[in-house]
């Protein structure tokens, strides 16, 4: 029988993709700014699940959209780069509260939410943007497509955080 964060999971992942190729793609703020809100699941898979299992769900995840977008795999790249780092920057951010059995993601503080998406973004958009531009005489354009870029994926996705969260009372 098929649990009920599967069921969760799948549906994230469709919708995720769906999202991200048919309205933010599309999109393009200031001519350049294009947010990439597809990292949301890779903010809100579940902890203690099979790390094989969430690596190669993330290259799928960036695989799907490169396939969509025509990108050259460099989504799945950098996917699977904050994949494999995100232990790393939950130990940063949340310390090693978050090897205990009983750790959740929602009772952490906003303010540790809020650094782990921004990590997980702008590490994502680091990798992606170092891949997509390649050369070491435009770093600052890399720069400026980061810290643009990232903020403008934050924004949104703290918005569709908010949007589809559960409220506890």
């Amino acid at each position: 029988m098929i649990s009920n964060s599967y069921f969760i999971n799948v549906i994230r992942f469709a919708l995720l993709v769906l999202v991200q190729v048919l309205v933010f793609n599309r999109l393009n703020f200031f001519g350049f700014i294009n947010p990439m809100v597809y990292i949301l699941f890779l903010y809100w898979y579940p902890i203690k699940q099979n790390r094989a299992a969430f690596i190669g769900l993330s290259f799928l995840l960036g695989l799907s959209i490169d396939f969509f977008s025509d990108t050259m795999a460099i989504n799945a790249a950098s996917t699977i780069t904050i994949a494999y780092l995100r232990p790393a920057i939950m130990r940063f951010v949340f310390g090693v509260n978050y090897e205990f059995q009983s750790f959740k993601l929602g009772n952490a503080t906003r303010v540790q939410q809020f650094t782990f998406l921004a990590l997980l973004i702008v590490v994502h958009h680091l990798v992606f943007f170092t891949l997509e531009i390649f050369s070491f005489s435009n770093l600052l354009l890399i720069l400026k497509k980061v810290v643009s870029i990232s903020a403008a994926t934050l924004v949104l996705c703290l918005l569709f955080g908010s949007l589809f969260s559960v409220r506890k009372e």
